[in-house]
């Protein structure tokens, strides 16, 4: 065990290890926010557009929405990074490094948001949607006082699969010089056949993985009103439908 400890190699990894973990981070909640402010009002469209559900949408922008959406879906990542690298350096001014790697990520990830968001919404009654309008909500108060905040939970869950998402995207785009977690397993451990390197970065990558499900999942239960009106519900001590008794000791 001190041997591996005193390897070069393991000294290697511990040393550069934390600005890796820190490159992936970085480009993954930046990507994540700069995907979600394209993405949500997108899915939100994608949603009260429809039939002129909530808002007036002419029929041939929504088909031609869901075909955009469809379309960067349907094209690998990997492909899809190629193809983005001249929008990298129009941007950017470079295509290599982890600034760069954020712009296919955003891309890449913006359409499956969208997805995400719409089917997080469509879970929503009708009927409240009814009641909303039937009020006299303008479509504004509709989406920002009744759609997201109904769907709050599922939309947490949802926000919380777009962020393992993206790192895992995060991970593929070492293979073209991204940075983090994904280039030092790539490049070096893989390329250099530098094990600890490799399963290092693997190592790192599921424990980041299984701390962005835990505090999603976290957030998201917390926020869920069924929840937590059924656990308030079962502190609540019985009452006896008898009432009171009368518990004073007998004269004898």
């Amino acid at each position: 065990m001190l041997e591996f400890f005193q390897n070069p190699e393991t000294l290697r990894f511990f040393q550069e290890a934390p600005f890796a973990v820190w490159e992936t981070l970085y480009s993954t909640l930046i990507g994540t926010a700069l995907a979600y402010v394209i993405g949500l009002p997108l899915g939100v469209l994608l949603v009260a557009g429809e039939n002129g559900r909530i808002i007036k949408v002419p029929p041939a922008v929504m088909t031609v929405l869901n075909t955009a959406v469809n379309l960067l879906r349907s094209v690998p990542f990997l492909i899809l990074m190629v193809i983005v690298i001249p929008l990298s350096r129009v941007l950017l001014g470079t295509s290599v490094g982890t600034p760069a790697s954020i712009v296919p990520l955003v891309v890449a990830a913006a359409p499956f948001v969208a997805r995400i968001v719409e089917g997080s919404l469509r879970e929503l009654d009708p009927g409240v949607l009814e009641a909303a309008q039937a009020m006299g909500c303008t479509p504004w108060q509709i989406i920002t006082k009744v759609m997201l905040p109904e769907c709050r939970p599922s939309l947490l869950n949802g926000l919380t699969t777009s962020t393992i998402t993206i790192l895992s995207y995060g991970a593929m785009a070492g293979a073209i010089g991204a940075g983090g977690l994904g280039s030092m397993a790539l490049m070096k451990g893989y390329q250099r056949k530098m094990q600890v390197m490799l399963w290092g970065s693997v190592i790192l990558l599921v424990i980041l993985v299984q701390v962005i499900q835990s505090i999603g999942t976290a957030w998201s239960v917390k926020t869920d009103r069924r929840i937590n009106s059924n656990q308030s519900k079962k502190k609540k001590p019985p009452v006896s439908p008898q009432g009171p008794r009368d518990v004073r000791t007998p004269l004898h």
